[in-house]
């Protein structure tokens, strides 16, 4: 579907539990959210339903997330029933790795198309710091195991933050040099807990980064369904990214849209803009779904403030609860 300012939305990503298995600072509480009642939480076929009228207005790629997503029983049931819907021509997931190696083969085999895993550092006492748990040794096996299976294509997102030890940050884009890898760092963004966080720009991100890889020369290859823009490295078989929100804004080229878990479709991460979808599942009507989707859609701001910490109509939900 082309939005008001001629953007094709062709992306939609969907929350499936705002609950985690991790408490990162800059995502969630370290008590975690306020559980949700089972009744509040969008079971897999209203997620279905959306999900239908999405790819006849134009969706064709949808993206799994949570909270954590592999923590929702049963979402290798919710993949393959999404693969099923004419139009959408792929599913892929974003996960913190925990439970993704005791999950690969059936998300395999449910026809998952990629995953994407979270990794800030590969420093134990620091990965639990971020965390404020001590699961670097899952996260890691789940890497190496779906590098060592190799059907299932990976990337690797890092966020990292000011104090970080330019080493600890290179030495998680080394994934990208042995294996065909595309590791991405993503810009802090000020959007709940993240507000408190330290930020590095992409440009200090390289300055950091090329003592270790080598001068980073930019390519123009498309590797992915979002904003990231990629280099290569000598040596290095996949690619470094960047996805930079807040210093080199994408959202003229924005082509995605949001559901969270209780059904809110957003159609801006940092904004509240959007609908809220319940009425019109309540209701029974495929015509009013689409209808409230359309909506939520022709909403779709020009673009975020994030250099506006205080900008009317801002989000006040933290990362977990939106969805990311």
């Amino acid at each position: 579907m082309i939005d008001r300012l001629g953007r094709n939305i062709d992306y939609l990503r969907v929350s499936v539990t705002d609950r985690c298995d991790l408490r990162c600072i800059y995502c969630m509480p370290e008590e975690g959210v306020p559980p949700k009642c089972h009744d509040e939480i969008l079971r897999f076929a209203d997620i279905e339903r959306i999900c239908r009228q999405a790819a006849r207005l134009g969706i064709r790629k949808i993206k799994i997330t949570g909270g954590e997503p592999l923590v929702r029983r049963r979402v290798e049931e919710l993949i393959r029933t999404l693969k099923a819907i004419p139009g959408i021509e792929q599913v892929t997931m974003t996960t913190n790795g925990v439970l993704l190696a005791d999950k690969l083969q059936t998300l395999i085999d449910a026809g998952l198309d990629a995953v994407t895993v979270s990794l800030d550092t590969l420093d134990r006492s620091r990965f639990s710091r971020i965390t404020r748990r001590d699961e670097l040794a899952n996260v890691e096996r789940s890497i190496r195991a779906v590098m060592e299976d190799g059907r299932l294509p990976l990337k690797i997102n890092c966020v990292p933050m000011t104090e970080q030890d330019p080493a600890d940050l290179a030495a998680v884009a080394a994934f990208a040099k042995e294996h065909p890898v595309h590791v991405r760092f993503i810009e802090m963004m000020p959007i709940g807990l993240g507000k408190d966080c330290g930020f590095l720009s992409e440009e200090q991100l390289i300055e950091r980064l090329e003592p270790f890889t080598g001068i980073l020369v930019p390519v123009q290859e498309q590797l992915g369904n979002g904003p990231a823009h990629y280099y290569r490295a000598d040596g290095y078989t996949g690619r470094i990214g960047f996805i930079s929100a807040v210093s080199h804004k994408f959202c003229s080229g924005c082509n995605r849209i949001r559901l969270t878990a209780d059904g809110f479709l957003k159609s801006c991460l940092q904004f509240e803009t959007g609908e809220d979808l319940r009425p019109a599942l309540a209701s029974g009507s495929e015509e009013l779904l689409a209808e409230a989707i359309e909506k939520a859609i022709r909403k779709k701001p020009a673009g975020h403030h994030f250099d506006e910490r205080d900008a009317a109509g801002a989000e006040h939900r933290i990362m977990s609860q939106i969805g990311g």
